[in-house]
């Protein structure tokens, strides 16, 4: 998996902060220690001593006249136990005073040889949330908190169920996505129906989901993702130009991609290119895509080019919202 660069700068400049405040934390209780009881720099700087002598000891065993390995390891425990005590008559536990990392399995820093550890992955799925939520309300956005009751019961004859029911089946599919992102039996999503459905509130169940689970996730409007790709075209040398390369290397790269509100762009050859390099591009390197569009597969069928379409077609699975606009119902509640 593979974080955008700013998230995992971001997320390596917390690690570092939480690290550097335990050590400073742990230096002021050092010391006030040390001042209540002087003996204890004493003792730290003889054990630091016995460490050499029990070293040269081992290098001159069976010599004579030098102390043995044994009365080196006698003389640190007794030392050990003296500092024990010491810090007890302080209320204060035997390695209290010791250096000991927030996370024993990579020692702070973060890897564990080329791979990540889950601290910083933590660390990194925090910063993403934080990331998107600037697009995404992603405050009480949560498949726990959605709402069935929204949807009618009664029965719609042109979908041949009611919404409720409809609703049900795609909620399973969205969760099971999200909960086994990766594993599930569909890679791609397509939310298709009105505005005031759902399909922004569950794709950011998705991305909140699949974030915590340790995946980058990219969210964004189509409108925005063409306009970056357009930059990265016709401002090359720019620093917007730059910045579009990156934004575009996020949208293409990101283990899950959101692209919201398909459709609502308007449509030029120059847009059904960045389109296409979007799609073909994720499905070659086995990237995950959710799109969600107020279009129908048929309407983005004639809307888009052939290859699209089929690529929507053929790689996507088609997820329909019908029912009562959602926002209207709530106004009519208030």
């Amino acid at each position: 998996m593979s974080y955008d660069p700013a998230v995992l700068r971001r997320a390596t400049a917390r690690l570092e902060g939480e690290r550097r405040t335990r050590e400073e934390r742990q230096q002021a209780l050092r010391r006030a220690a040390c001042q209540r009881q002087p003996r204890l720099s004493e003792i730290d700087r003889q054990l630091r001593g016995t460490m050499t002598e029990l070293f040269a000891a081992s290098l001159r065993r069976g010599e004579g006249g030098a102390p043995t390995v044994e009365e080196v390891r006698r003389k640190n425990l007794a030392l050990q136990q003296e500092r024990a005590e010491l810090l007890a008559r302080m209320d204060l536990a035997e390695d209290a005073l010791d250096d000991k990392p927030a996370c024993p399995l990579c020692g702070d820093t973060g890897w564990r040889g080329t791979e990540m550890c889950r601290c910083l992955r933590a660390l990194c799925a925090q910063e993403q949330i934080r990331e998107l939520s600037k697009l995404l309300d992603l405050g009480e956005q949560s498949f726990d908190t959605f709402r069935m009751d929204y949807y009618s019961t009664s029965f719609w004859p042109e979908w041949g169920t009611s919404p409720r029911e409809n609703m049900e089946l795609v909620y399973e599919v969205c969760l099971n996505y999200a909960q086994k992102f990766g594993r599930f039996y569909f890679k791609n999503l397509f939310l298709s129906g009105a505005p005031g459905l759902g399909k922004t509130f569950l794709s950011a169940c998705i991305a909140r989901t699949v974030s915590e689970n340790g995946h980058s996730v990219v969210y964004d409007t189509a409108g925005n993702v063409f306009a970056q790709f357009e930059a990265r075209k016709f401002l090359r040398d720019s620093d917007d130009g730059r910045e579009a390369r990156d934004e575009t290397r996020r949208y293409l790269g990101c283990d899950l991609l959101i692209l919201d509100d398909l459709g609502s762009e308007l449509t030029t050859q120059f847009t059904q290119s960045a389109l296409y390099e979007l799609i073909n591009g994720r499905l070659v390197g086995g990237k995950r895509t959710v799109i969600s569009s107020n279009l129908s597969m048929e309407e983005a069928a004639v809307r888009y080019s052939p290859q699209i379409a089929s690529r929507l077609e053929g790689e996507y699975h088609l997820l329909h919202f019908f029912g009562e606009d959602i926002r209207l119902l709530r106004k009519k509640q208030l």
